[in-house]
């Protein structure tokens, strides 16, 4: 979001082709379209350029005005803080089924908080159906009859929308580190992503699942520029059900993959589940930088000390509960469930008190610098002299014996081996190499890959094997 461009924004009752508007405008597939009412429920941004005029386009959830409670009261409130700052507002209807009476009330709405709606007659496939938008002048005189997902009439809308938007294109953003939000349901992302932006950015429910799809946020802070994904709960398959569930899944898994670093959330009043390690892999193996977050230890803390005072453990009256010295033992519980993430810092806070968020941003800062370090190829062959290769362990046949190394990529840090193996490198000599090189250099939170080039068999050698085959 950039705060600099006018603003668009798609408002309209559910499941009348707001997503696949906002995915026409922006030229993205940044919201998730089905047939299913109530995808959308976050405010969704995204920027488009129509004849040389920049603009912001937000998507929001399916509104339905007389709902004052519960998720639909929210998409509401997320709405109206978005129609607000809006330049436009456009209001989409579904041309098939007519005018509604929540079409309706939510014109009238806008009305009275001084946004008059542009009608896009959605569904309106082509000039022959252009009729069905008359009746819609009930409502407003801007009545555009459109085709969201074929694109008629879409040009005439837009020309109409950006009249009086001043031309040239968006201004240059500054670098950002793009932040996913990751973790299973109702472990509190939202909640944390609230606190880190210090405003109301994602709807915040204890009804597992509440975000679907992912809410990019901006965030300017010191100078520097953070995007935050807050993605939908990862559910295992068997629990995905609903088509939106399953299209939910296939998005966090697409939005991670834009990301620098992945913020895991767990619960840590639960503990680190088999599900938390399987969406940790998901991270891993993406090349992401990972930052472990243990959410609710508020909760945690609160659990241990109670149990602590009904076994009768705190000896000493007024010596106070310990809380450094769970924290010392629960860590290496997180770790454990958590090998192959070694590499990645572990942050035990509060998402709803705030205890300990602020210590986030300079971990990401840390964790973003490490995964485009760049070591120069002199700097590591001399660091490479110093490592004792006879410590690693391999199951290898031959001495492992490297020649030359140098750095071929960065995010993640990727290393060249010249050895004098025909086969690629035992995963536990990698992982020796892979400790030491981190215990010199700093990598937090990066994992950090390696090739081999290998040192090809004579011709000698093949024609010998053939021989003894032979004789055999």
């Amino acid at each position: 979001m950039t705060g600099k461009l006018p603003s668009i924004v798609i408002v309209g009752r559910p499941n009348v082709g707001k997503s696949t508007l906002f995915n026409r405008l922006t030229g993205t597939r940044r919201s998730i379209v089905t047939n299913e009412p109530g995808i959308t429920r976050d405010r969704i941004y995204g920027t488009a350029n129509w004849e040389g005029r920049a603009f912001e386009v937000v998507d929001t959830g399916g509104i339905v005005p007389e709902e004052k409670a519960g998720i639909p009261g929210e998409i509401l409130r997320q709405a109206r803080v978005a129609i607000e700052s809006a330049a436009r507002v456009v209001q989409v209807v579904d041309g098939r089924a007519g005018i509604l009476p929540l079409d309706i009330d939510l014109a009238q709405l806008l009305r009275k908080a001084g946004k008059p709606p542009v009608l896009a007659v959605n569904k309106v496939d082509s000039a022959k159906q252009t009729e069905m938008a008359a009746q819609f002048y009930e409502l407003g005189d801007d009545v555009f009859p459109v085709s969201a997902e074929h694109g008629f009439g879409v040009d005439m809308l837009l020309d109409a929308l950006t009249d009086n938007f001043p031309r040239g294109e968006a201004p240059e953003a500054p670098p950002e580190t793009h932040i996913a939000i990751i973790g299973r349901p109702n472990v509190g992302k939202s909640t944390l992503l609230n606190r880190l932006v210090g405003a109301e950015r994602s709807i915040v429910s204890p009804e597992p699942g509440t975000t679907r799809d992912a809410v990019d946020t901006v965030v300017e802070r010191e100078g520097k520029s953070y995007r935050f994904l807050d993605t939908a709960g990862i559910r295992r398959k068997g629990k995905t059900n609903l088509m939106a569930e399953k299209l939910s899944v296939m998005m966090a898994r697409r939005h991670l993959e834009r990301a620098d670093v992945a913020v895991l959330v767990a619960d840590a009043s639960m503990g680190v589940t088999s599900h938390d390690a399987t969406i940790a892999g998901y991270a891993e193996q993406s090349g992401r930088s990972v930052i472990v977050v243990m959410n609710k230890w508020d909760l945690a803390t609160d659990a241990a000390r109670e149990k602590s005072e009904r076994e009768k453990k705190v000896a000493v009256e007024g010596s106070g509960f310990d809380a450094a010295k769970l924290l010392a033992q629960y860590e290496p519980m997180v770790r454990q469930k958590l090998k192959f993430l070694s590499y990645a810092p572990v942050v035990f806070l509060s998402a709803t008190t705030g205890d300990r968020v602020e210590r986030l941003y300079a971990l990401i800062d840390r964790v973003a610098v490490a995964r485009k370090r760049r070591i120069s190829t002199g700097e590591l062959n001399r660091w490479l002299a110093s490592v004792d290769l006879e410590r690693g362990t391999s199951p290898a046949s031959r001495e492992v014996k490297i020649f030359y190394m140098t750095q071929a990529t960065t995010a993640p840090p990727t290393f060249v081996l010249f050895t004098n193996q025909t086969k690629p490198l035992h995963f536990s000599y990698q992982r020796f190499l892979e400790n030491r090189l981190r215990a010199a250099f700093d990598f937090t939170g990066t994992p950090i890959r390696f090739t081999m080039r290998l040192k090809k068999r004579s011709q000698r050698s093949h024609v010998q094997k053939r021989s003894d085959r032979r004789g055999k």
